[in-house]
């Protein structure tokens, strides 16, 4: 079964870290896809946040985050990472990381989806 699994959301104060960890499967190798992260906030839509392709590309779906998230993979432990700095309040939302052939231009466009993890930020 194809699944993939997120990790690491936590409750943390303004200005804190984290790091979110995306693990595919043993039968799904996800350096064969572009794995992108999206997060949806109560009542939104859901909003991309970074995507690496599988040349190790990363495309930005906007200025909101990417001076503080970074995204990254780990062939070997086939995972793919979402490290967030200085954290704020607007970055409150479930976080998913998602897969295909492409990062895709349309967040809901991801063929394979995770679970989702919760990120809070409050003080």
């Amino acid at each position: 079964q194809v699944q993939l699994v997120e990790s690491g959301g936590d409750l943390v104060q303004p200005g804190g870290s984290l790091r979110l960890s995306c693990r595919a499967s043993e039968e799904f190798t996800l350096s064969s896809y572009s794995v992108g992260w999206i997060r949806q906030a109560p009542g939104k839509d859901r909003e991309g946040v970074l995507c690496i392709n599988r040349s190790g590309g990363v495309a930005s779906y906007g200025d909101s985050v990417k001076d503080r998230f970074t995204i990254s993979r780990d062939t070997a432990k086939n995972t793919v990472y979402l490290q967030m700095n200085n954290l704020k309040s607007e970055d409150t939302a479930v976080y998913y990381c998602a897969a295909d052939a492409v990062c895709a231009a349309k967040p809901r466009d991801y063929y394979f989806w995770g679970q989702g993890t919760q990120v809070t930020v409050s003080s």
